[in-house]
């Protein structure tokens, strides 16, 4: 999806998750970071779910631990600058897909889990919908696998990124 916006084109993409709490950040963060790492300029990313929970720590742990930097505000869903590179940052708290702070039309919404995607068949003001459904790693908290089970998810969604964002046609 793009837009011209003076001479530069633009590409929104929200990633939608029930919670707004995992996989949609993750998707956000490691899309936002492929695009920077593959020159691929006007890519702007956004999250949310269909109910507003918080951004979840385990989900902030995996990204810390590959290379992000985390700086989290106060409160039951705090704001999260996560920030990579020099110049770079993403801000991530959960919210509805539809919040203000979201685009509201011309858009990308790319569904990260199926719940989500069979829950809310329309998105409005939505372009195009891509459904990229991820296993929750919601299931490992808790557990001796937990680490391991976000770290997995996390580097799943940022090789998925890295590939589409490889195959992107940068037009002169």
């Amino acid at each position: 999806i793009e837009e011209s916006v003076g001479e530069k084109n633009i590409a929104e993409l929200i990633f939608v998750c029930t919670h707004n709490s995992r996989r949609s950040h993750l998707g956000q963060v490691w899309a936002s970071i492929m695009a920077e790492e593959f020159g691929i300029p006007g890519v702007k990313t956004f999250s949310g779910g269909t109910e507003a929970t918080a951004c979840h720590p385990n989900t902030l742990a995996a990204l810390t631990a590959q290379g992000v930097n985390v700086k989290t505000g106060e409160g039951d869903n705090p704001l999260q600058t996560l920030s990579w590179g020099t110049e770079n940052e993403a801000l991530c708290w959960s919210k509805i897909y539809n919040d203000a702070k979201n685009p509201q039309e011309d858009f990308c919404a790319i569904m990260t889990c199926g719940s989500a995607d069979k829950g809310c068949p329309i998105i409005a003001g939505c372009e195009l919908r891509v459904p990229c459904t991820y296993v929750d790693p919601k299931a490992s908290d808790g557990t001796p696998e937990q680490d391991a089970t976000y770290q997995e998810r996390s580097l799943q969604i940022a090789s998925e990124m890295a590939w589409v964002m490889q195959r992107v046609d940068i037009q002169s």
